[in-house]
């Protein structure tokens, strides 16, 4: 680090205290030569503020290539174990931010078996100039869960990454050559899988459903390749009534909305599982729109299939959310009033 002037989250100097029995500690970081100050501290040093936030009873000073932390010793070996994991997160060459502070904070703090640079250093795709990664535990465990096994349900709450991940994985095997195509598909809910009463062609009939599917695609693909793609078969986008009487040999499969499944309808997807395929599931329970007295076939799913080999289940919750912070604190809000309900209500969330 080069020689900047003082950072300090106090003006009192450190000094070692640790010869006072339940005093402060002191403890001295030294950062790596090649790590420039605003890999660790960040631009205008938004990562030693947000770390300040989160250990309030921490003082931090920081000048030239040491790091001095000051505070009771639970709190200051905790910092450490902190700053260690970001300086092996910026040594990766992942930007450090705000966000990233909290989530490593998060996952130390929750006693997590991952660490956080295990985590936030673990590349799915890069594509057109930004990489995407996991960004909590649950992220990860997910990854690696459609890694590990033939066919993976995501499920959780609006805004954990369940489809984005998926199709990362998605693309990033159709590259390595693992599968030969990628499809995807949802359930048309609201037009009941019956589109003839829509206006226009085929295309301009799903397009509604499949739009969020298209969206995340162009950010992992070259817009312009997209639709050579499509030409050839190599991706395919199509309402979920659209798999029926297929098998999908060498493919990638995603079923995205799940929740809006009937049990049969998810039989029909699964049973369409070909040789060096791959399958993933996502959705959401609390987001079912199908018509009353219909079973989603996702909240029934586990239940008949939990012990068959080879197939996992991964539950995503509040705390994997990436969207805004408060997208999480209204998941949890709306959980807390539903269980408050007469007859625990099922309302629906954000998309």
């Amino acid at each position: 680090m080069s020689q900047t002037p003082d950072r300090t989250a106090s003006d009192h100097e450190p000094r070692d205290t640790a010869s006072r029995p339940g005093a402060d500690v002191e403890h001295r970081i030294v950062v790596p030569s090649h790590l420039p100050a605003v890999a660790l501290l960040g631009p205008g040093d938004e990562v030693l503020r947000a770390v300040e936030a989160g250990f309030p009873r921490v003082r931090i000073h920081a000048r030239g290539d040491e790091i001095t932390l000051l505070g009771p010793p639970a709190d200051v070996a905790l910092v450490s174990r902190l700053l260690d994991e970001l300086l092996e997160v910026a040594a990766s060459g992942t930007p450090l931010n705000a966000d990233v502070v909290s989530r490593s904070v998060a996952m130390l703090t929750a006693a997590t078996a991952s660490r956080p640079a295990e985590v936030l250093t673990q590349n799915i795709l890069s594509s057109r100039g930004r990489t995407i990664r996991p960004k909590t535990v649950g992220q990860k465990t997910y990854v690696d869960a459609i890694d590990r096994h033939t066919i993976t349900f995501g499920i959780g709450p609006a805004g954990t990454g369940k489809t984005y991940l998926a199709m990362a994985k998605a693309v990033q095997a159709l590259q390595a050559k693992q599968v030969n195509r990628i499809v995807l598909t949802r359930p048309a809910v609201e037009a009941g899988e019956r589109l003839g009463f829509l206006p226009g062609s085929l295309s301009e009939k799903i397009d509604p459903y499949l739009r969020p599917l298209y969206d995340a695609l162009h950010d992992m693909v070259d817009p312009d390749s997209i639709p050579r793609l499509m030409e050839s078969g190599t991706v395919e986008v199509a309402p979920l009534a659209y798999m029926r009487g297929r098998t999908l040999n060498d493919a990638f499969i995603i079923l995205d909305e799940a929740q809006n499944t009937s049990t049969e309808q998810m039989k029909m997807f699964l049973t369409r599982l070909g040789f060096g395929a791959k399958m993933v599931v996502t959705g959401d329970v609390t987001q079912v729109d199908l018509p009353g007295g219909t079973t989603s076939g996702l909240r029934v799913v586990e239940q008949i299939l939990g012990g068959v080999d080879d197939v996992e289940f991964c539950r995503l919750t509040s705390a994997d959310v990436v969207r805004h912070r408060l997208v999480g604190d209204i998941i949890d809000a709306y959980a807390t009033w539903d269980q408050r309900a007469p007859g625990g209500s099922r309302t629906g969330g954000p998309r």
